[in-house]
């Protein structure tokens, strides 16, 4: 079942990790697109945000993680204390995020809530799926920013969005705006991946763009916003 995924080889990421802020609690990321999280189990995927990020600041953990395509803001904590109270609040869904996005098409309505439980699928691993018996609760909203038409592959109709996940599952935007009819642009596991006419998409057009919660040891309201590179 997890042959998939341990013959996966993430390509090299020359990027740098940008960091946003830091103090002796926390350090704020801007991750780069084609970066793993965390390292993986075959030696050839060591290179990820946690093995970068362990060498500047010794003992720091993810408290949450970004798919591999996915680029923008993340938070790490520096403690383990630090990474429990963040995971408190990521648990409690009292961290709001954002994110920037392009999806295929034109989508007809101007915001929507989505709502359809996702489950793992071991059939088809690493895909998750949409199923209401088994599957956990998921909700996310999207609203339209702007609709336009892709300079590649003639007149392509893409649509800029803004998604807000009130839960937090595995690739959850990503299936979820597949469900919607409208994937997102380059995501090459649910349809978005193909351009007519041209190469391969560049990059998954998904941007965390959007990050705030509450400073575990100043109670400080964190509100920070990175902008999309697309």
């Amino acid at each position: 079942m997890s042959t998939i995924f341990d013959t996966f080889i993430a390509p090299p990421c020359h990027e740098e990790i940008e960091i946003l802020y830091q103090d002796e609690h926390l350090v704020l990321i801007n991750k780069p697109t084609g970066l793993l999280s965390l390292s993986g189990k075959n030696p050839q995927n060591l290179d990820s945000v946690h093995h970068r990020l362990v060498q500047l600041f010794p003992g720091c953990t993810l408290v949450h993680r970004l798919d591999f395509g996915t680029s923008g803001l993340m938070v790490v904590a520096r403690t383990k204390a630090i990474n429990a109270a963040l995971c408190q609040q990521f648990s409690q869904r009292a961290v709001t995020k954002g994110y920037s996005a392009l999806l295929c098409g034109h989508l007809q309505d101007d915001e929507g809530v989505i709502d359809a439980a996702i489950a793992k699928d071991p059939a088809r691993f690493p895909l998750m799926s949409i199923c209401s018996r088994h599957g956990k609760p998921a909700r996310s909203r999207y609203r339209v920013i702007e609709r336009f038409y892709h300079h590649q592959g003639g007149r392509m109709p893409v649509t800029r969005v803004q998604l807000t996940p009130v839960t937090g599952r595995t690739h959850q935007l990503r299936i979820h705006c597949q469900l919607l009819g409208h994937p997102i642009l380059g995501c090459d596991l649910y349809g978005g991946r193909l351009l007519p006419g041209t190469e391969l998409t560049p990059r998954l057009m998904l941007h965390a763009s959007e990050l705030h919660f509450v400073h575990p040891v100043s109670n400080a309201a964190i509100k920070m916003h990175n902008t999309s590179p697309f």
